[in-house]
């Protein structure tokens, strides 16, 4: 079965690696290239996650914590805000408000002087968003920041009236104008919003123009792309909300060290990395899988900390846990990398244990449910017991992948990794021999 697969998608054997196991006594019911590196995808972050939840436990929590350099007075700051970044990988609009609304509740509305970003606890990258493939405006390749508000990304609501299509931006940042060129036609709708762009001013980052048609009886339609850098959007949302409950801000975004003198404002408690595990590895978010694994090289080494040291850190992780793996290639612990490399059998011994941890769990729960959520929402939906099939995904341009785990019909617990690297691998191809695995495996 599985080899007519194979043959079907035109996908040769030796650019597959695939490792079945009994998840609780290891035995090997299924093997083939288990020990050539290949490029993960995001199945790497299985590696990042579990070690996280590992070493740090699910309860661990971020801290976003702001500082003040003068008194209070009538709502008024008399001197700077620092707002200094805990590297909390899920600083969600939502939650930012509430960090906006728990500092107006210690009385500050307007703030005489600067409001300072200290994101000290990361090193600065020699990095951009346009580096992995050109996308930099897609929310998938936003870098780390220490103090990174709603992954940069804004949302643009299209709705399309007789005369002019409205244009609603969420959030709206002080620091971003948007312009709306947009032009309403009496054409037939399109099943996408392609004849829409998103220009990009070339002389200055803080301008947007969208361009582009939408028929008038079309229904509403949103656009989402990340803008702008971490300070600008965190200041300039932070200055919108402030503004929506009457205050302001004097002075201007300035970035810098926290003074050891600054006085203690707020501490505002990130979600726990039991609750942000399954963001991750269920919807796949590359930049908090890098987050998590900096958090792990700021825990071991201390800040700032910087991808190499962190890499470090997993690879240490995986020595005391006997994992010895002189293929790895870690990257930037997100499998959003054409460096990233790992074998299929080095991921099934990381699942081996994280299915003997205390946490496992947690741990399988973070994972995507057949048929259910997350990236594995509509596959295996024809299947009448779907929570058989927990498995983290990966794909990219001539790689598809998943690891996990599968319950048998017999209610046999299995490891399952299939990794496929070949140019056949996108469009559904890769997908069509890895879910031949998945069911000839839910039968042994």
């Amino acid at each position: 079965m599985i080899d007519q697969a194979l043959h079907r998608q035109g996908i040769p054997a030796q650019d597959v690696s695939i490792v079945v196991r009994d998840a609780l006594t290891g035995e090997t019911i299924l093997e083939l290239n288990s020990e050539v590196a290949r490029s993960p995808a995001s199945t790497l972050k299985v590696l990042t996650t579990f070690a996280a939840l590992d070493a740090l436990g699910p309860n661990y929590h971020w801290h976003t914590r702001a500082y003040r350099t003068g008194p209070i007075v009538q709502g008024h700051l008399q001197g700077d805000l620092i707002i200094q970044g805990g590297g909390d990988p899920f600083m969600s609009a939502e939650r930012w408000w509430s960090f906006a609304r728990a500092l107006h509740n210690e009385g500050l509305l307007h703030i005489d002087g600067d409001l300072v970003i200290d994101r000290s606890l990361y090193a600065l990258q020699d990095a951009h968003p346009d580096d992995f493939d050109g996308q930099g405006s897609r929310s998938y390749n936003v870098l780390p920041d220490a103090l990174l508000v709603n992954f940069q990304t804004l949302e643009f609501h299209l709705l399309p009236e007789a005369s002019d299509i409205r244009l609603i931006t969420d959030p709206q940042p002080t620091t971003l104008t948007v312009e709306n060129e947009l032009k309403v036609t009496t054409g037939a709708c399109k099943h996408s919003t392609r004849p829409v762009s998103i220009v990009e001013d070339g002389t200055s980052p803080q301008h947007l123009m969208l361009r582009g048609t939408l028929a008038s009886h079309c229904e509403a339609t949103t656009l989402r792309r990340a803008a702008l850098d971490a300070p600008n959007y965190a200041y300039g949302t932070f200055v919108e909300h402030l503004q929506r409950l009457g205050g302001d801000v004097t002075g201007h975004l300035k970035l810098g060290p926290t003074p050891k003198t600054a006085i203690l404002l707020q501490e505002f408690d990130s979600l726990s990395l039991g609750e942000v595990l399954p963001l991750v590895n269920k919807y796949s978010s590359n930049v908090m899988a890098r987050m998590l694994l900096l958090t792990q090289g700021i825990e071991r080494h201390g800040a700032p900390a910087t991808e190499a040291s962190s890499e470090a850190v997993l690879h240490e992780w995986l020595q005391t846990h006997g994992l010895n793996s002189p293929e790895l290639v870690i990257d930037n612990g997100s499998g959003l990398s054409r460096l990233a490399r790992i074998s299929a059998d080095t991921l099934a011994r990381i699942l081996q244990v994280a299915h003997q941890s205390r946490y496992y769990p947690e741990f399988a729960a973070s994972l995507p449910l057949a048929g259910q959520d997350g990236t594995l929402k509509h596959r295996f939906t024809d299947l009448t017991d779907q929570a058989r099939i927990r498995l983290k995904t990966g794909h990219l341009n001539d790689v598809a992948a998943v690891a996990g785990w599968v319950t048998t019909t017999s209610e046999r617990p299995l490891t399952v990794v299939v990794l496929v690297n070949h140019s056949n691998a996108q469009h559904s191809s890769g997908d069509d021999v890895i879910d031949t695995v998945v069911r000839w495996a839910l039968t042994h």
